[in-house]
């Protein structure tokens, strides 16, 4: 019911926003355009924004021939979740990260980077695609998606309405000056929008993908290489879209990692530790790791047949190979 209601706050106060760049752009009758392109923008960020986010991510669906490991893995996680088997998509980057889309549990996707794939062993792996579908069980990817979308319309329509002389309506209070400001807040109505999706979401995901797992020292694991690892490696689909970025799993765009009020994430050395102590807790160690996820046989086992295979449980080298390495 809370996440139910936070979307629908969401969405209003998004509207709103729209209804002020319409209006800055082009008065009254701006606004009012603006309001019809926001009910507009709103229904179909509640049915499409998932297939818009992956394909602006450069999201590729994965069929479970290529890669069946991974789909065995998160079969296995998602019974464990209770909840129906996402969509498995790959992002071509090198950048280890990872995101969940959709709407509800029913019509979901969870996206891993190749460069995760690579560089994560397989302990990691299923610690981060359990962090995902618990963001999943939350329905919180159905705030994150809307809010991706949303964001990207405010810019496209302060834009639009510079390009096409908005302010220079007088019914606009402050003619082009009002259009202009349009155009050089819109990329901090995106940061807020990003700030808007709580960062104890974060928190709670891992406490809950940990418990998923059955594994947070994984995890723990995970993140620390996934931050070492948008810090050195660009995602340019990230970075052309900073307005997704609150999606990933850690921030996959370069600098504002720290835990303040303008981070789109907590400090990844704050989630760390949360996770260790929830460890120790579950009174697990570095020396005891969880069962890895497989309906038969380890997840990380190598097959004879082609394809795609997890890394080896244990090998943080990423040494497996595969159609994206």
């Amino acid at each position: 019911m809370f996440n139910t209601l936070r979307t629908f706050v969401l969405l209003a106060g998004m509207t709103a926003l729209f209804m002020a760049v319409g209006y800055f752009i082009g008065g009254t009758g701006g606004m009012i355009v603006a309001l019809i392109f926001a009910a507009a923008t709103n229904l179909f960020a509640y049915w499409n924004s998932d297939k818009l986010v992956l394909r602006m991510q450069n999201a590729v669906p994965v069929e479970r021939s290529r890669a069946p490991e991974l789909h065995d893995m998160v079969d296995v996680l998602s019974r464990r979740a209770g909840i129906p088997t996402p969509a498995v998509y790959v992002i071509e980057t090198d950048q280890p990260n990872a995101f969940a889309t959709g709407r509800d549990p029913a019509n979901a996707a969870v996206a891993v980077s190749s460069g995760l794939l690579r560089q994560l062993d397989t302990r990691e792996v299923a610690g981060v695609v359990a962090h995902e579908l618990a963001h999943i069980k939350n329905r919180d990817t159905l705030t994150m998606t809307i809010t991706a979308t949303l964001a990207g319309a405010i810019s496209a329509l302060a834009q639009f309405g510079l390009f096409f002389g908005g302010g220079n309506n007088r019914d606009n209070p402050l003619g082009g000056i009002g259009a202009l400001l349009m155009v050089f807040l819109a990329p901090v109505a995106a940061m807020i929008v990003q700030m808007a999706v709580s960062r104890t979401r974060e928190y709670e995901a891992d406490k809950d993908g940990a418990t998923i797992s059955g594994d947070p020292l994984a995890l723990a694991s995970a993140l620390a290489k996934i931050a070492n690892g948008a810090g050195r490696q660009v995602n340019m689909a990230a970075e052309r879209n900073p307005a997704m970025a609150h999606m990933y799993i850690v921030n996959p765009l370069s600098g504002a990692r720290m835990d303040n009020l303008f981070s789109t994430h907590p400090d990844t050395g704050n989630r760390i530790e949360a996770l260790r102590r929830l460890a120790a807790e579950m009174r697990l160690d570095d020396k005891e790791p969880a069962p890895r996820p497989g309906p038969r046989a380890p997840v990380g086992a190598s097959r004879n047949g082609g394809g795609w295979r997890v890394p080896s449980a244990g090998r943080g080298d990423g040494g497996a190979s595969g159609p994206w390495g």
